[in-house]
């Protein structure tokens, strides 16, 4: 069943169309790369899923619920905007860390920040703290960085600062984890540890979509890949079908220059 559908999203800055008429459906426990050059529409993509920015058309769909709905009134798809972002977990290109929390602090800032909102926070506040650090604990231990929950970000290295950001990304359960080129920022020889994370949540079935220019990582690690060029799909499929043996014109000449460049 899918646990994500999207259908006919179309979002324009003024004039330009940067998405059109993009559909595609998401499976629970499954990883999705999507590639394509820049300005192709994969990070306005993502951004629309977080509702970080709104469409101008389409819908959106979460496990059945339509969190998004164009032909709706504002009203209606903005009520709970809150709570419909957090179906998904967001990592971004930079860390997006701040800077003076410690990188436990980072991960379990939101978490609390959602408890006050529980009926039992003023009676439980101290146990339901310690449960979020232990749970913050046990997400940084996860990402090979127990020894580094009291480190701030200027501490640690920009691999380390990345797997803090997808440990915070994890910490509020999202239905979806998101990544947004999440090796871009960093220099080669780290590019590989946060990969290796990635691929360890793709072998414990995290649903994840992957904006990604690693296209051996992409072919090897997701189960579908999307190619989009000029904001809108040109191509979907299995990843080592559409890496090996892309069908459409546009996606083998990526795929060329990218393997030439």
């Amino acid at each position: 069943m899918a646990i994500l559908e999207v259908n006919n999203i179309e979002k324009h800055f003024g004039s330009t169309k940067v998405l059109e008429d993009v559909s595609f459906s998401l499976e629970e426990g499954s990883a999705l790369a999507i590639i394509g050059s820049s300005g192709s529409g994969k990070t306005t993509l993502l951004r629309c899923l977080n509702f970080l920015e709104m469409p101008d058309g389409g819908t959106i769909s979460v496990r059945g619920e339509k969190l998004f709905d164009a032909s709706a009134s504002v009203s209606e798809w903005e009520k709970d905007l809150r709570k419909k972002r957090l179906h998904f977990g967001m990592v971004f290109q930079s860390f997006n860390l701040f800077p003076q929390y410690t990188a436990l602090e980072n991960v379990t800032l939101a978490e609390k920040l959602l408890a006050q909102e529980r009926p039992d926070y003023k009676q439980r506040k101290k146990e339901i703290f310690e449960e979020i650090e232990k749970h913050g604990r046990d997400l940084l231990s996860q990402m090979g960085l127990s020894e580094r929950t009291g480190h701030y970000p200027h501490q640690l290295s920009g691999g380390q600062q990345q797997r803090v950001a997808i440990a915070r990304a994890l910490a509020l359960k999202p239905d979806i984890l998101c990544f947004d080129e999440p090796t871009s920022a960093l220099d080669p020889e780290l590019t590989g540890e946060v990969l290796k994370v990635i691929r360890g949540l793709a072998e414990q079935k995290t649903t994840m979509i992957i904006v990604t220019h690693e296209m051996a990582f992409a072919r090897d690690v997701a189960d579908r890949i999307i190619f989009m060029d000029g904001g809108v799909i040109v191509e979907q499929g299995a990843a080592r079908d559409v890496i090996d043996n892309p069908r459409e014109e546009r996606t083998r000449q990526f795929l060329t220059r990218y393997t030439e460049g």
